[in-house]
């Protein structure tokens, strides 16, 4: 038993000779430089940085929209069921990836030139059909994510400069977007995190001290829930809010101790709280059942300055976002034309531009900020970030020598294998019904309304009817 125990702390030990190896040959020894300082992170700060930032996004500007489909009570409730199911999914694709590594370690692999994603820890673990499964499902995520910061970014700009339809803006943020390419891997988000936090959370206090300051408009109502359609459709959007899941192993990969990360998704999502909640209660608040009809909460803020900038914060983010959503298309593209060991920069952006064309295009015919959302919530998240992993932990642990020899121990708060599978079945039945199901029905049911109100390749979604009534 202590020999296994010594092989399997000499396996952990390898892990981390290797990843901090790779820091020190991909750096350039200068420890102070400014390149490693912005450019090429992989510390815990690192990892909870990009968690975090990846986490909120456009999401809080259609968080009241939610709350007004269900009523305040049931926004913060569900904010906090699914911030901590998403946490410990979160944590469950951790284990797996270090069980994974720790696999491969053992037989001498090497990922010294070598982005590990979910889709080949599930083929190690289980094979190849949860292989396809999980390719399939993490790449739509993927895409519609990526397809959604696109929308928001021409939803958003379209507050401070209207004389473009929300269509040419997509056009133009889709080019701008596009540049992600050059940016190699999730080493070279550090900078990126740390602003792209920084302007959601100047973001959400604007959000929050606007409202309250805008007080309630004159005959504010606060009817809802009104319908089990909209009241699901806001559910699958908070469902959709702490699903970052889809990038997680490519965080953890991005890190010099990767064994480390267990805990920072939940760390991250306690901060998330401390912006989503006040600032879609305080919009939900002062506007009511407005919002229901105005999915971004820019739209009901009076003209300022303030205002302004956290739009201008926004699109920032949001291009920070679309990176993130599109790195691992990008990695997975890579490894089907042969590019992804390739060193040149400029090589490897250039093979990845046919990734971002179907994006910009799928942006464009569905231009429905906040009830795509909730569709991508309930037919996508719910399987890529709750569902899988929940499934994929207990499939790779049934086996009474699994259990003995698994590299990461179980967490101190749940040390019972009958407890975690009970924990992971009661996630899979919840989501699979309420998210998937009830979820999935209420969102397309919503989706396609939009698409019969505005139709296809709309040229301004939910754009005022007059100048007159552009400012509220």
């Amino acid at each position: 038993m202590s020999s296994e125990k010594q092989a399997e702390e000499a396996i952990v030990s390898s892990l981390n000779e290797t990843m901090e190896h790779e820091e020190e040959d991909q750096g350039d020894n200068s420890v102070f430089s400014v390149k490693s300082l912005l450019w090429h992170g992989g510390s815990v700060y690192d990892a909870w940085f990009s968690c975090a930032s990846n986490q909120v996004a456009q999401v809080l500007l259609t968080l009241p929209y939610s709350f007004s489909q269900m009523g305040m009570l049931s926004g913060i409730i569900l904010q906090v069921f699914y911030g901590v199911l998403g946490s410990w999914t979160a944590y469950l694709i951790s284990v797996l990836y270090i069980e994974y590594r720790t696999r491969k370690e053992k037989e001498n692999v090497s990922f010294k030139n070598h982005v590990i994603q979910w889709f080949e820890v599930l083929d190690g673990l289980l094979g190849p059909i949860w292989k396809a499964i999980g390719l399939a499902f993490n790449c739509t995520f993927l895409l519609f994510g990526s397809v959604i910061q696109l929308i928001a970014c021409a939803s958003n700009i379209y507050y401070i400069n209207d004389k473009l339809d929300k269509r040419t803006w997509t056009y133009i943020f889709g080019a701008c977007c596009a540049t992600t390419v050059f940016i190699p891997s999730f080493h070279n988000y550090r900078i990126w995190s740390f602003l792209g936090l920084g302007m959601t959370t100047y973001t959400a206090w604007y959000l929050t001290i606007a409202a309250l300051a805008h007080g309630q408009v004159e005959g504010v109502t606060h009817q809802g829930p009104t319908k089990l359609v909209l009241y699901f459709t806001g559910a699958t959007n908070i469902l959709y809010t702490f699903g970052g899941h889809a990038v997680t192993v490519e965080i953890m990969h991005a890190m010099w101790k990767p064994q480390k990360f267990k805990y920072i998704y939940l760390l991250a999502t306690l901060y998330v709280f401390t912006l989503t909640i006040p600032s879609a209660s305080a919009v939900y608040w002062a506007f009511g059942d407005q919002l229901l009809n105005h999915s971004n909460a820019f739209s009901l803020l009076p003209h300022s300055a303030w205002r302004d900038a956290a739009v201008i914060l926004m699109l920032i983010h949001q291009f920070i976002t679309f990176g993130f959503a599109c790195t691992p298309l990008y990695f997975v593209w890579e490894k089907v034309v042969g590019m992804h060991d390739t060193k040149s920069i400029c090589l490897r952006a250039v093979s990845r531009l046919p990734v971002v064309i179907p994006i910009w295009f799928l942006a464009i015919i569905f231009p429905f900020f906040g009830p795509i959302n909730s569709a991508v919530g309930a037919l996508l998240v719910s399987f890529t970030v709750y569902i899988i992993p929940a499934l994929a932990h207990m499939l790779t642990y049934k086996s009474a020598s699994a259990r003995k020899n698994a590299a990461e121990k179980l967490p101190c708060f749940l040390p019972s294998w009958t407890a975690i599978y009970a924990v992971n079945m009661a996630i899979v039945i919840w989501v699979f019904v309420v998210g998937f199901g009830l979820g999935g029905w209420a969102s397309m049911t919503n989706f396609i309304k939009q698409v019969d109100t505005f139709g296809l390749f709309a040229k301004c979604y939910q754009c005022p009817p007059s100048p007159s009534s552009k400012h509220h």
